[in-house]
């Protein structure tokens, strides 16, 4: 069947619907937007969600009697239920949020990290690592005296497990590893990862940016010690995400900021910090954000995570297989477990160069490094052309991506 068409789990045309970004022109084509694993665009709902609160409910949350603040408050914290509910975790408690996952990791570094890993320790991560996943480990190492320790991948853009559980010990107290890579696709095998150091006492934290819009992920399954994400990847705002972490470790983690509601009673000589999740919630947060994630995950969970990741198996198995018939494309990540993600490069054409061809043609691609240097290093490529995919997109608009690169090809034949 068409992925363009509507079956059993997803009507696209209805989906596109409601996307109201997607219906217009760039340099008088149709935008086709594939720059998913970037930021994806927002739904309706989530835009009505932010424009509601501040036309009808702005005020802080937890602070005040009158109304308004208190249906802020009612739709904030509503928010941090639906995604207790998505991850499957215990409780609101395990629920921070955050600026996005970048500044959920490095909460962790400067929270838990400083307070159990010194001199001598060990941070293993993996080769395929965002650069979130990275520095915030390289800054504490040089902290604190640790050494960080880098699991390679193979030619595939697979985690070399082998080698990954060789340099696994009893030094090793965290490990950091992505669980859907946005610049290759890969998916990790995290209950793998999980189980294995925590058989060495390492506390995992898993960057899970790029796979929540694509995976059902349930913590309590996993076992988990972290999980990070951002809205902004699942159809939500920018500028917010969370922070999962087990509820015991959050308790023995000082707070990572201070300020206004982190508290519970402040004087000269001494402060009283707030319960969880608000002792990591310092000043007031980012309120109309908070409840666009929330209706982002209700649009998510209403549309089906597993309808939408089916569908995007479709478009990524369709645009795969066009590309290894594209004369001089090499396709970078060709991991057995991928999803969404499809880099490549061309010869004789800079992705820089194809980006911006593209552009004029209407399509939208990320060229670059997407934050991602060492990947790109162990490719021996400066950068990728990266198309990434999403519940919206259609068979039609890989067909326009592919002629836009034929038509790249042409002009630099």
């Amino acid at each position: 069947m068409s992925v363009d068409g509507t079956d059993m789990n997803l009507n696209i045309d209805a989906i596109r619907k409601v996307f109201p970004i997607l219906h217009q022109q760039v340099y008088g084509k149709p935008l086709v937007y594939l720059d998913n694993a970037a930021t994806t665009q927002k739904p309706q709902p989530v835009i009505d969600a932010l424009r509601h609160y501040y036309e009808r409910n702005n005020a802080n949350v937890h602070r005040g009697v009158h109304a308004l603040s208190e249906r802020a408050t009612a739709d904030y914290e509503g928010a941090r239920e639906k995604l207790r509910a998505l991850l499957n975790a215990a409780s609101t408690r395990e629920i921070v949020f955050t600026r996005g996952a970048t500044e959920a990791i490095n909460l962790v570094a400067a929270s838990w990290g400083r307070t159990n890993i010194g001199a001598g320790d060990e941070i293993l991560i993996s080769e395929m690592e965002h650069h979130s996943d990275i520095v915030p480990w390289q800054m504490l190492c040089e902290q604190v005296g640790a050494k960080l320790i880098v699991a390679p991948i193979n030619d595939a853009g697979e985690l070399m497990f082998d080698t990954f559980e060789e340099k696994l010990s009893e030094r090793t107290k965290l490990v950091g590893m992505v669980h859907l890579s946005n610049a290759l696709g890969t998916i990790n095998p995290v209950d793998k990862i999980i189980a294995k150091a925590h058989a060495v006492g390492a506390k995992v934290l898993l960057d899970g940016a790029q796979a929540l819009a694509h995976l059902n992920v349930d913590v309590q399954a996993l076992d988990c010690d972290f999980y990070v994400t951002s809205a902004h990847k699942m159809y939500g705002p920018t500028g917010i995400g969370i922070l999962y972490a087990k509820e015991a470790l959050l308790e023995a983690m000082p707070p990572y900021q201070g300020g206004g509601d982190m508290i519970a009673m402040v004087t000269f000589e001494k402060t009283q910090y707030n319960a969880l999740p608000y002792k990591f919630e310092a000043g007031t947060p980012n309120i109309a954000g908070v409840i666009g994630f929330g209706a982002a995950v209700d649009w998510l969970c209403d549309t089906g995570i597993d309808a939408i990741a089916a569908h995007e198996q479709r478009l990524l198995a369709y645009a795969t297989e066009k590309a290894l018939n594209v004369e001089g494309l090499t396709i970078i990540g060709t991991a057995a477990d991928k999803a969404t993600v499809l880099s490549f490069t061309i010869d004789g054409v800079h992705p820089h160069d194809l980006g911006t061809i593209l552009d004029r043609e209407g399509v939208a691609i990320r060229a670059g490094h997407h934050c991602a240097m060492p990947v790109m290093q162990h490719f021996g490529v400066p950068a990728t052309a990266r198309a990434s995919f999403a519940a919206y997109n259609t068979q039609a608009e890989i067909n326009a991506l592919f002629a836009a690169l034929n038509k790249a090809q042409e002009m630099f034949a």
